[in-house]
Formats: C-alpha cells, sequence, structure tokens
C-alpha cells in the first residue's frame, strides 16, 4: 500500500492508523535509499522487508499485470505454483538477445534487480580492496564458462591471435575453458620458491618472445587455489603484460573472501589487469551457477555484456541480491573476519595431529585460504595408502578435504598432467588440502579433526602389522 492509501484506512481503524503509516514510511525510505545510493546497506534487511520489496518489484513485470495477454514465444509463464513462487512470479530473466546487461522491456521488475545488484557488488567490492574497480556484472554462468567468454571477448579484439599462456592449475574447468574457446593452451610450469608453487614469470616473458605478443590472446593467471600453490605472482605479470600489450585475465575464483588477494589485485591493475573472474558461491553461500566478472575499465565489461549470446537465468542475481540485502556489508565483514580467525584455527589444530601422530603442515605463508597437511611418515608406502584415507574420510562424511596421491596422470583436451592434482610434474609426498573458506564454523573444524585423527590411527595401526605394510610397500 501507498502513502494515499494508508491514508484512507483512517476512516476504518481512526487514529490507529498513523503507527502504520510511520513503519510504512520507515520502509519507503530504506528502499529510497536504496534505489539512489545503489550501495549495498552497510545493516542487514529484515527477510520480511526484502519478500516485500521483491513481491513489488515482481509487479513490474509484464506477466504480473493485471488484465495482461502475452501472445509471444517467452511470456514468463509457470506450470507450477512450487516454481513462480520460488522465484517470485519472475520468469523474465535478465538481458536480452544482444546483450545480457540490456533492460527488458517485458521485464522492468527483473532488469531492476540485474542492474541494482551489479551495483550493490561494486560498491561492496570497492569498499573491500578493490577501490580502483569500475564496473562488474553478475552473469548466470559458473566460473569456467565465465572465463570462457572473458576469452572469447578478448579474442575479439585479437582475431590473430590463438595463445593463451596460463600458468599450470590442477583443476579442469580452468583449462577447459580454454580449449572450449578455441584457443591453444601454452602451459607454464610452477615453481617451487620454499613456501609454495608458483607461476614461473621467466618462462611466461620467454613463451611471450617466443611466440610474439600478436599471437597472444592473454594471459591467464591464478590468485586463488589448492595449497601447496599460491597466488601467481600478479604484479610482475601485469608489469609484463602492460610491456608487451597483451591483456591479462586473474582466475579469482575464491578469492573474494580474502582481503589480501584482493589487494594484490587492486595493486596489479596500476600495470593491467583487463578482467578478474570471482564465484558467487563460493565467496556470498548462494547456490551454483553464476560468477562476477570485474574489471577496471568500464568498456571491457560493456564488450563482455555484448558478447554473451541471448538473455540470461536472472536467479545468480536474484540470490546475490536477497544475500547482500540481508546480510548487509556489516554482516559480510563480519564473515570476513570469522573466517581469517578460522584459517588460523584450522593450521593450528593440524600442527597438533602433525606432533601426535607425525606428518608435515607445510609452511605456505602465500595461501590464505588452503593448508596442505603432508603425509611424509608414510612417504615410503605405496600411494594407494593415500587413497585409502581418502575414502575412510569421505565414509565418514568429512567433505571438501582433497587427497593428492604422487604418481596420478590425468589427460585432459589431449594434453597429460603428471602428478595431477599437485600442480607440478615433480614428485612430492602425497598430501591433503583442507580449507576455510567463508560461511565454515569451528564445529566444522572440530569434527573434521576428530575424523582425521580417528582415520590416521587406524592406518597407523594397520601399518604396523607386517602383512598390511607389505601390501603397501613400493616394490
Amino acid at each position: 500500500m501507498d502513502s494515499h492509501t494508508l491514508k484512507a484506512t483512517k476512516h476504518f481503524v481512526r487514529q490507529y492508523s498513523e503507527q502504520a503509516v510511520q513503519c510504512f514510511e520507515s520502509r519507503r525510505r530504506k528502499i529510497l535509499k536504496l534505489l539512489d545510493n545503489k550501495n549495498c546497506p552497510d545493516d542487514g534487511w529484515s527477510e520480511e522487508e526484502i519478500e516485500v520489496f521483491l513481491h513489488e518489484i515482481s509487479m513490474m513485470d509484464s506477466n504480473n499485470f493485471l488484465g495482461s495477454c502475452g501472445v509471444g514465444e517467452r511470456e514468463s509463464r509457470f506450470a507450477s505454483k512450487i516454481v513462480a513462487r520460488r522465484h517470485y512470479f519472475m520468469g523474465h530473466g535478465i538481458g536480452r538477445s544482444g546483450d545480457i546487461t540490456e533492460i527488458q522491456p517485458k521485464a522492468a521488475g527483473s532488469s531492476l534487480i540485474g542492474q541494482l545488484s551489479n551495483c550493490m557488488v561494486l560498491d561492496l567490492l570497492k569498499s573491500i580492496g578493490l577501490p580502483s574497480l569500475k564496473k562488474c556484472i553478475i552473469v548466470p554462468l559458473a566460473t569456467g564458462m565465465s572465463i570462457l567468454l572473458c576469452l572469447r571477448t578478448l579474442h575479439s579484439n585479437r582475431p590473430e591471435a590463438k595463445y593463451v599462456i596460463w600458468p599450470r592449475l590442477d583443476q579442469k574447468s580452468c583449462f577447459k575453458c580454454i580449449l572450449a574457446s578455441g584457443l591453444a593452451p601454452k602451459i607454464i610450469k610452477n615453481v617451487n620458491i620454499g613456501k609454495g608453487l608458483i607461476g614461473c614469470v621467466e618462462d611466461i616473458e620467454n613463451e611471450i618472445k617466443t611466440l610474439g605478443p600478436e599471437k597472444i590472446v592473454c594471459v591467464l593467471s591464478t590468485v586463488s587455489s589448492f595449497a601447496p600453490k599460491v597466488p601467481d605472482n600478479l604484479i610482475e605479470i601485469a608489469k609484463l603484460c602492460k610491456n608487451y600489450d597483451i591483456p591479462h585475465v586473474v582466475n579469482n575464483a575464491y578469492g573474494l573472501q580474502c582481503q589480501a588477494y584482493l589487494e594484490t589485485i587492486e595493486q596489479a591493475s596500476k600495470s593491467r589487469v583487463d578482467l578478474f573472474v570471482s564465484s558467487t558461491d563460493k565467496n556470498f553461500m548462494v547456490p551454483v551457477g553464476g560468477s562476477i566478472i570485474c574489471s577496471f575499465n568500464a568498456k571491457i565489461i560493456d564488450s563482455v555484456g555484448k558478447m554473451y549470446p541471448g538473455r540470461g537465468s536472472a536467479t545468480p542475481s536474484v540470490d546475490l541480491f536477497i544475500t547482500l540485502l540481508n546480510i548487509g556489508k556489516k554482516g559480510y565483514l563480519e564473515y570476513l573476519q570469522k573466517r581469517k580467525e578460522l584459517f588460523i584455527y584450522l593450521k593450528t589444530e593440524l600442527q597438533k595431529i602433525s606432533e601426535e601422530f607425525g606428518g608435515e603442515v607445510l609452511e605456505i605463508p602465500g595461501n590464505h585460504l588452503s593448508v596442505a597437511f603432508a603425509f611424509t611418515q608414510f612417504e615410503s608406502l605405496h600411494h594407494k595408502i593415500f587413497t585409502e584415507i581418502g575414502s575412510m574420510l569421505f565414509s565418514k562424511f568429512v567433505m571438501g578435504a582433497r587427497l593428492v596421491a604422487p604418481g596420478d596422470t590425468k589427460v585432459v583436451g589431449g594434453y597429460e598432467f603428471k602428478n595431477w592434482g599437485s600442480h607440478t610434474d615433480e614428485q612430492f609426498v602425497g598430501y591433503l588440502t583442507a580449507s576455510a573458506t567463508i560461511g565454515v564454523q569451528k564445529d566444522d573444524i572440530d569434527t573434521f579433526i576428530k575424523h582425521f585423527k580417528t582415520v590416521l590411527l587406524k592406518v597407523s595401526k594397520q601399518i604396523n602389522q607386517k602383512v598390511v605394510c607389505e601390501a603397501f610397500k613400493v616394490e
């Protein structure tokens, strides 16, 4: 109800309607402030306030107009009321056939959420470590497909180029997006700097000189990764890209939750960072299906939007819109601080396990999200033992821990990767990685540590039995 409607209620409830008017006006002021400032609110809204706002926005879409008559091929019709309620009766999606960022004439409400959520994310990112950021868009694609979209956009401006220089990261989607874009990867080895693995900057420059800058679509570097890999040297890579006039794309899949990573991207942008991509689910605790594509140059984002073919689902934008309204900037910063504290706690608890059962927590100060626990106490045993540890943890519902065994080879798109999962061809001791990412609770870590102890105790007892020990020995 608007102010005029509320005033009309005085005929029925007399002076008591004044309190209701004050309540409604308070909510209206919140909405007007959001629309005027286009910023993520400092304090979160209540669920009731958000739901009322969403229902009002949905009334702006043509399928919810009184007397609406749709005779086109896409009219936001719902066969199931469950689906309709799940999407707040908004089914038109975002964008138009030629641009994912364009306004839909039939979907002013859905378009409003799409535009406003982009503004809110931009404001949040600028406030937590990326003050120079110019524009970002939420796209209904996961990280790999979003990077593909970026590669196709850059290639359209460099049609003679065909190569993507890529410091190795043993994660399939970030490699397959290069292949799926029709481009050729040039894989750069990681070097051991004593405190983690990092893409070799010298090899990147040598590859640029060998291929020729005009033949290179971009350098695709990585920030967030599984230990023992640390963020690539973005600042030096950015300098190379500036010197040789080569675009620079950064895979920052789950790095928004780490302010140190954002500060590195910000610093690298002073030389050259064309685009970086981050996942919505990994950084904002929403369902899988969306990414945020960001740039320090608004025109590049405009080009990415125009490269997207067709309309897109509004679900990732709506999910992020609701989440940011619900927790606000202060709530998100609290999540970041808690994650940071629990990362230290995770490392400390794993260190205690190494003192009790053997093994080693690798010292990797550059990785602020992932911890690697090397099974040095089982170094002489067959790699099957590491697979067994992983299976035992999974059977106890430990999710997300990765067991990396030496000797595994993986072929992805015709390219062979030795020691898959380790980011390197060099020999290593089998290890486990565990992460403390946004939303993790102390109970999660405590339960993991308890189960990890149980598994190590069981494995140690098995190894102490001669028959089992012989079965696992390397021949």
